[in-house]
């Protein structure tokens, strides 16, 4: 499997980390997101919506982040990440679509203000900080709830679920995500930040030291 990411992004973040949970070997083929070679012809032969990551396993290019990790899974027949239990199934994709469809952009707002425009010397925009909140609040209630009494979202130990949603949080200090009234959000992070797969895919040592010095 050949996997076309740039290790600093959210879902290329994702993918990544579900591969390290899964065990899964890739060709890392390196693509630079800020460069635009994302938006080449060669890439957009593989994903012609000019997106981060796609996977290329013989003749299936996949796109879409959650697609390619289940994917993969299922190739490997990995039911540890991925259980083989249909309502566990179940409850993964549920929480796949949530976060692609809800999560992503509540977190992604603050991503862009607080982390993405600093590093472009550009200002970050409070108002549309401000008009984001209501709606990470709603949402991030939603996964405190989820997680009361609860170390993983989906199953006894960490499935491709808790990959995902925790993608768009993956730099959560850095974009400044107000959790400080969600401790079971929080506690669930800090759980999902010891796993290996997570640590071996820090972004940090990817982004260039000038660049990481405008967050500091």
């Amino acid at each position: 499997m050949k996997l076309y990411f740039d290790p600093i992004t959210v879902n290329c973040r994702k993918v990544a980390a579900g591969f390290g949970l899964l065990g899964a070997e890739f060709e890392n083929i390196y693509v630079d997101y800020f460069a635009g070679a994302h938006k080449n012809d060669e890439f957009l032969a593989i994903n012609p919506n000019g997106e981060l990551p796609a996977l290329v396993d013989g003749d299936l290019n996949l796109w879409e982040s959650n697609a390619i990790m289940v994917y993969a899974a299922d190739k490997l027949g990995q039911t540890d990440a991925y259980p083989s239990d249909p309502k566990i199934r179940a409850d993964i994709h549920r929480w796949h679509l949530w976060e692609s469809s809800k999560w992503f952009g509540a977190c992604y707002v603050y991503l862009v203000e607080n982390v993405v425009k600093p590093m472009l010397d550009q200002t970050p925009d409070q108002a549309a900080i401000d008009a984001g909140a209501p709606t990470f609040h709603a949402l991030a209630k939603i996964l405190d709830d989820r997680l009361n009494g609860r170390q993983w979202l989906s199953a006894d130990q960490a499935t491709l679920s808790d990959i995902a949603v925790a993608a768009p949080m993956h730099l959560h200090t850095f974009q400044k995500l107000p959790l400080e009234n969600y401790p079971n959000l929080s506690a669930w992070m800090t759980r999902v930040e010891a796993l290996p797969c997570w640590e071996a895919t820090n972004p940090a040592p990817h982004i260039p030291p000038e660049l990481l010095a405008k967050l500091l």
